[in-house]
Order: structure tokens, then C-alpha cells, then sequence
């Protein structure tokens, strides 16, 4: 395959590169080569690089990075960043908004209140993209994905674009239940009338509340673990306070002292480092409660 990725290269030039470098794509600022990256400008590029192709290597797809730790090793496979014609956002009708699957979450909070739309204020707290917002159902301050959501536009492994209305996705805490094979290309939105100077209020107050209880500007990649709900009354923060000393880290992985489960890179923590620290606090809190842990990251090894 690697003989098929070169000849490759001269048809898709500078939108496909070869041994690269993934460490600063994540806000975590940690990671190894990919053995292709490729950046789709658009719908038409993309369908054709997969047919050539032809579903034989592993796929990643990769948004803004914000809750994703990759490995240091080479990931023998490709990682696709949606670019340009992704990025577009657009009205759709009176309440109703489509946004393209690499527009980020906060520039959809910013576009519904220019356009006098309430609901969408949670998204201005989360630093992800549409893409990854869908997949995982991400959400904060009582507010998630789902409840915005109308339909995706997708790209299933044949090169076929589908349409997936919500009803059809069993929407779970922190998960969509989609398959992995599917890669989101556009999103509908439905919000609802309200005064721009409220809409522009409720994401300042919202955005303050973040700060005072987040840690920020620093190398991190969001909540670590999911909070476990169907376990526990307790928050994923309280468990791990209780169950595991905070100043614990391996080389320069360690506990955000702001949000305890927010994990941080000091300097230069190596993948191996925040693994142990991930699978440390797990065991920790595993062995003082009684409760599994699962990760909210995406993990790409």
C-alpha cells in the first residue's frame, strides 16, 4: 500500500503528505507520525480519494484536536482533516441552521446570536467541532448536541452521502451509538427567537463559569473520563479527589490543580506518560469505589 500512497501523492499533491507529523495538530501536544494525512477541501475530493483507496487502510478523522491523545507511535493508517467547503455555515430558514462538520462549536454559538437565535449557547464552552461534537454528544451545563440537533449529513464507507434524521440515533450520554465508518460532512440545527443582547449575556455568564472552573491556555484536552451516570450520584472530579493523590504524575503528565479531571502536559510528557496517568487514576478509583471509569478522550494508538 505504502507504493500506492506515493503514486497518490502526484494526484492529490500538497492535500496528501506522507510521514506526518500529528504532535501539534492536538491540544494536548503530544504524538508520532501518521503514515499519510490528507486534507479534503471538499465533498468531491474526499469521495474520490477513499474510492482510490478502496477501504484498505485505517481511517481517522481528525477535528480540532481538542479531546483526542495520539500515540507516539506511527499510526499505520490515514488521518483525514475535513478543511474549506467544510467549514461553511449557513441559514436554512427562519430557526433552522447548517453548519459543515469542521466549523468549530464556538463559531455556531457566534453565528446563531448574530442571527438573534437562542440554544446554541452552550456550544460557546466547548472547544471542539461539529464533527466530533456529533460523535460523541458532547455537551455542558445541562445542554448537549441532541438537543439542538435535527439531521447529519454523512459519508459511509461506499463514498455515499446519507442523511441520518435524530430520530434515527439512540443519543446516550457522551455517545451517538454512530459507526465509526461514518464520516459526518454537514449538520441541521433548529434554536429559537431570542434577543441577541440575552443570547450575548448567557454565553458570558457561561463562559465565566467555565473559566473559574477549567483550567485554560494550557497544553490539556478537556474531561478526561465520562462521569459515570448509571454508577454513581457523584461527579467524575468527586471520585477521583477521594480516590487518588492529586499531585501525582508520570515525567510531565499531570493533574490540572484548577479541575482534577483535566489532565495537562507540563512540558514534554511523552503518550506512554499520560497513558499511565489515565490508566492510574482509573485503577485508583476502581479500587476505592468499586466503579470503572471510561475515558471521554479519543485515544489513537
Amino acid at each position: 500500500m505504502r507504493v500506492e500512497l506515493k503514486e497518490l501523492k502526484q494526484e492529490f499533491s500538497d492535500n496528501l503528505k506522507l510521514d506526518y507529523d500529528l504532535k501539534k495538530k492536538n491540544w494536548f501536544n503530544i504524538g508520532g507520525k501518521t503514515k499519510a494525512f490528507y486534507r479534503a477541501d471538499n465533498l468531491k475530493d474526499l469521495i474520490k480519494f477513499l474510492k482510490k483507496i478502496q477501504n484498505k487502510e485505517k481511517i481517522f478523522i481528525l477535528g480540532a484536536g481538542s479531546n483526542t491523545l495520539i500515540s507516539d507511535n506511527k499510526f499505520d493508517g490515514v488521518v483525514i482533516k475535513l478543511a474549506q467547503n467544510f467549514n461553511n455555515i449557513s441559514k436554512h430558514s427562519e430557526e433552522i441552521i447548517v453548519a459543515g462538520s469542521a466549523v468549530k462549536d464556538k463559531s455556531l454559538s457566534e453565528f446563531a446570536m448574530e442571527n438573534s437565535l437562542g440554544g446554541f449557547e452552550f456550544l460557546s464552552c466547548i472547544p471542539g467541532t461539529i464533527g466530533g461534537g456529533i460523535k460523541m454528544n458532547a455537551g455542558c451545563f445541562q445542554r448537549e448536541f441532541k438537543d439542538i440537533l435535527i439531521s447529519i449529513q454523512a459519508l459511509n464507507k461506499l463514498g455515499q452521502v446519507i442523511t441520518i434524521p435524530t430520530k434515527e440515533i439512540n443519543f446516550k450520554y457522551r455517545d451517538s451509538g454512530l459507526s465509526e465508518d461514518l464520516i459526518f460532512l454537514s449538520a441541521s440545527f433548529k434554536g429559537y427567537r431570542k434577543d441577541k443582547k440575552l443570547i450575548n449575556e448567557e454565553m458570558r455568564l457561561l463562559k465565566e463559569k467555565k473559566e473559574r472552573a477549567q483550567p485554560t491556555k494550557i497544553k490539556t484536552s478537556g474531561s478526561t473520563f465520562k462521569n459515570p451516570i448509571d454508577q454513581s450520584d457523584k461527579k467524575v472530579w468527586q471520585l477521583i479527589k477521594e480516590s487518588v493523590p492529586l499531585e501525582k504524575s508520570f515525567g510531565d503528565a499531570s493533574i490540572s490543580e484548577k479541575h482534577c479531571n483535566f489532565f495537562v502536559n507540563k512540558g514534554n510528557a511523552k503518550f506512554e506518560d499520560m497513558k499511565k496517568l489515565i490508566n492510574f487514576v482509573s485503577q485508583s478509583v476502581l479500587k476505592k469505589t468499586g466503579i470503572k471509569l471510561e475515558t471521554e478522550i479519543k485515544i489513537l494508538e
